[in-house]
């Protein structure tokens, strides 16, 4: 057997091991790293190609680039988008191009930032004839603003390698407003340097640092989630071996942190899977990455010398390179009760699979132990014939109790709502 066809059998046993998405089983059985890494070709180690194996399947894959203007109204893919019975989809606001992370202020204004084009957006609450809502650019010629958190009347705006905050901000939706510094003591790589905030039941601000490439053993100041005070002081390290989570929020119940995280790239199409993760230990928790990845996989270069029961395992597993992103606790009232506390996950979709997989919102229903008991698909439609009809970035749970979805790479939001 060649070394190839070892690595091949090697993923091909993981995979079969792991079983469908769901919790990770209790009894998981570890696969051990027994090669090296295959040849790859040259590129820097912050390119989203590092690590990519020689061959020709593999060069076929690359990341998939959205349309650059938004998506005219009459032209989104809502009669592709499926829900379950009772439940229905329509538009709630469109040309908002690159339209990515999502808050919502009392009155019921909703603030998106973007990821490629440097603004952030205002959606009134009121809805017009049409039932859409008007759209207003409230910033620009920002650095990839794409994490927003609202609080206490003010906007707070996670730039590349800085956060800022716009106060009383639903006074200045027409723009012009000046921004006053948080922090800027965060790094300044472009690789997983995008990022997710918000301010949690202990009046913090929650901001990730992601690891600055695919694979690496990262510095001390990536591959971590922090928080700090909100005007950026006593920041603190809460959770580490965290490659790239653009997602997360906290139980209503138990007030624990829960996250997405990117699995890395170019070890197998079907492994290493995506995770859903519970911080219960703040401080004390590493969540493996660059040792171990999904709970169960040691990574073919980083994790000789390490076992993944050293590190925090996936409170579930949301598939292989899935890229799932936003994450909300459902907090309404509006769904039926078995949605009540279920968490809502945004999934972007995969780039370097060749049968694309994710592309949807995934709902993870919790059990009477608090620990997830079943994940299943909740809105689906986005990935038509292996294509990008549409790509899920957020969820946020409406003041009504609808679920919103943004879609960045048609430049909408979706709303979701269950008439009962």
């Amino acid at each position: 057997m060649t070394p190839a066809q070892s690595r091949g059998l090697a993923a091909a046993l993981a995979c079969l091991g792991l079983g469908a998405l769901g919790p990770l089983p209790a009894a998981a059985q570890e696969t051990k790293a027994t090669a090296a890494p295959p040849p790859t070709v040259q590129a820097d180690k912050g390119s989203a190609l590092y690590g990519r194996p020689d061959g020709t399947g593999a060069a076929k894959l690359a990341p998939v680039a959205g349309p650059p203007l938004p998506t005219p109204a009459a032209k989104l893919p809502l009669d592709k988008l499926k829900v379950a019975d009772g439940f229905k989809v329509e538009l709630y606001a469109s040309g908002l191009a690159n339209a990515r992370s999502m808050t919502q202020a009392p009155d019921g204004t909703l603030f998106v930032g973007t990821r490629t084009v440097g603004k952030v957006y205002a959606v009134l609450p009121q809805a017009g004839a049409d039932g859409t809502h008007e759209v207003k650019t409230i910033a620009s010629g920002l650095h990839r603003p794409n994490g927003v958190a609202f609080h206490d009347g003010a906007l707070y705006v996670a730039e590349l390698s800085k956060i800022s905050r716009y106060d009383d901000i639903l006074k200045h939706l027409d723009g012009g407003e000046q921004p006053q510094l948080v922090t800027d003591d965060l790094p300044k790589d472009e690789a997983h340097g995008w990022k997710f905030i918000a301010i949690g039941p202990d009046d913090k601000l929650y901001v990730p640092v992601g690891a600055p490439g695919n694979i690496q053993l990262p510095p001390d100041t990536h591959a971590q989630i922090r928080r700090m005070d909100l005007d950026g002081k006593n920041a603190e390290v809460i959770a580490r071996g965290v490659r790239n989570s653009v997602g997360f929020d906290w139980n209503p119940t138990t007030k624990q942190l829960w996250f997405t995280d990117n699995g890395r790239d170019w070890v197998s199409e079907d492994i290493p899977n995506d995770e859903l993760n519970v911080l219960t230990e703040p401080g004390k928790q590493h969540f493996g990455y660059p040792f171990c990845h999904q709970g169960t996989f040691t990574d073919p270069e980083y994790g000789w010398g390490h076992s993944c029961s050293e590190f925090t395992a996936p409170a579930a597993l949301l598939g292989p390179h899935t890229a799932s992103l936003g994450m909300r606790f459902y907090t309404g009232t509006q769904f039926p009760d078995a949605y009540k506390g279920a968490i809502f996950i945004a999934q972007h979709g995969s780039w370097n699979r060749t049968t694309k997989l994710g592309g949807d919102v995934l709902v993870a229903k919790l059990g009477p132990d608090g620990k997830v008991a079943s994940t299943e698909p909740f809105l689906t439609g986005f990935l038509q014939d292996n294509k990008y009809a549409g790509r899920p970035v957020d969820v946020l749970v409406a003041k009504d109790g609808s679920l919103l979805v943004s879609d960045d790479y048609n430049g909408a939001i979706y709303r979701v709502s269950y008439a009962k």
